[in-house]
């Protein structure tokens, strides 16, 4: 593998770079089909769809009872690391609880905000090559936090269902557990089916014919936001070890070959061995070709800037879903970057435990979108609401901003609602 130089990449590979694509475009008419057939014919398309898609014949689509028995026949230690990541993720998110307040701004004006659960969610768990019993944590226990009243969980079916997923659902307490794959799963949890019960949000990661599908439902669900392919990017300095950085990128590649894995460094031959270290430790890996499309995909590469302020803008024009900075002043250089989903300091931070294990989500947003929103948390599951109470003095303060404003504005009604507190005057 060969770096690349910042300063010589042409108006074409910056916007195979910066201007990533979830494949979403390219799928919506086909996905749009599968929407439309789940909202017509409901359970009946569901097991078509199983059988067309996963080449899987279902019986029930209502799996909650295996959970209970998977997590009891599971592993002793895969139990344990279970509990233990979730016990993480459920501190992390419960220290994110926004508490109710009240304040008096100005003498008899008292203005405050309070915040309560959706009721019902649905988490999406991918499936296909790899079990996410970690996505089903990060999903649900949030939304238990928050306290949601009923949290379901869709992931994809198999002959034999995946028995850590289901045991990760047991732990994180969800009520209802489909075996529904893809945007099928994503159609029956917007809209209901038989056995599906309709939620008021969809959130989890997917593959492109799951997000195309949460693209098409929003509006009529709401979603947490429409993540494509893993992403990471390793901003590095000639103090990084580039064993760990070739491993971090190899780590994140194994996902998907549509992944997009970055470094970039200050120092040329510390990127000449970034690729050295890839180039060995490469070969033998279980998703070897999953790692070398992923690798070889016009989102990826290593990079070599001619400076750490070259480095640190295309670290921030990437807004990579997970930044790892591996360099000296990691923190100095964390403040000169906006744009993250999730960054990771330092060269004992690896991302693949922030996937599973340090409490943080790992649902975080992903081309580019970085930019404009966050990952997945409490807030997620929450809604505010503000709230006021004014005496007849603090109204007879506001009463000429009122009725001026209201005015100007042409809407007499407004003025006249605040005047009416005062005819007795």
């Amino acid at each position: 593998m060969d770096y690349e130089a910042v300063a010589d990449l042409g108006p074409d590979r910056r916007r195979a770079l910066f201007d990533r694509d979830a494949g979403v475009d390219a799928v919506r008419s086909d996905v749009r089909d599968i929407v439309d057939r789940v909202q017509t014919e409901g359970d009946v398309a569901l097991r078509e769809f199983a059988s067309e898609f996963d080449g899987v014949e279902v019986g029930n689509l209502d799996v909650t009872d295996e959970a209970e028995r998977a997590y009891e026949e599971i592993d002793d230690g895969v139990r344990d690391a279970i509990e233990s990541a979730a016990e993480n993720i459920r501190e992390f998110h419960e220290a994110q609880l926004p508490e109710d307040w009240r304040e008096e701004f100005s003498e008899g004006r008292e203005l405050g905000r309070r915040f309560r659960p959706i009721e019902r969610v649905g988490v999406y768990a991918p499936g296909g090559t790899a079990a996410y019993p970690s996505s089903v944590l990060m999903g649900a226990i949030p939304a238990r936090v928050a306290g949601v009243e009923q949290v379901a969980v869709a992931t994809p079916p198999a002959e034999e269902m995946n028995p850590v997923t289901l045991a990760a659902m047991h732990v994180a307490d969800v009520d209802r557990v489909y075996q529904i794959g893809g945007a099928q799963a994503v159609a029956a949890m917007a809209y209901g089916t038989e056995t599906v019960d309709r939620v008021q949000k969809v959130v989890g990661p997917g593959n492109k014919w799951v997000t195309a599908a949460k693209a098409e439902v929003r509006g009529d669900v709401e979603i947490d936001f429409l993540a494509g392919p893993s992403e990471l990017l390793v901003l590095a300095d000639d103090t990084a070890d580039p064993a760990f950085v070739a491993a971090d990128l190899l780590a994140q590649a194994e996902h998907d070959p549509n992944a997009s894995v970055v470094a970039v460094t200050d120092d040329e031959h510390t990127a000449e061995r970034i690729c050295a270290e890839i180039d060995a430790r490469i070969d033998g890996r279980e998703r070897e070709a999953t790692i070398r499309d992923s690798l070889g995909n016009d989102a990826s590469g290593v990079f070599a800037a001619r400076s750490t302020s070259e480095a640190v803008a295309f670290a921030e024009e990437y807004a990579a879903e997970h930044l790892s900075i591996q360099a000296d002043d990691d923190e100095a250089l964390l403040d000169r970057i906006d744009s993250a989903g999730s960054a990771f300091l330092g060269p004992y931070s690896p991302v693949a435990a922030g996937d599973y294990a340090t409490g943080t989500n790992h649902v975080l947003p992903t081309s580019g979108t970085a930019k404009v929103t966050g990952g997945l948390s409490v807030d997620t599951f929450l809604r505010s609401t503000t709230v006021q109470r004014l005496d007849r003095d603090a109204l007879a303060d506001l009463r000429e901003t009122v009725t001026t404003l209201a005015d100007a504005e042409g809407l007499e009604a407004h003025g006249a609602s605040v005047d009416a507190r005062f005819e007795d005057e």
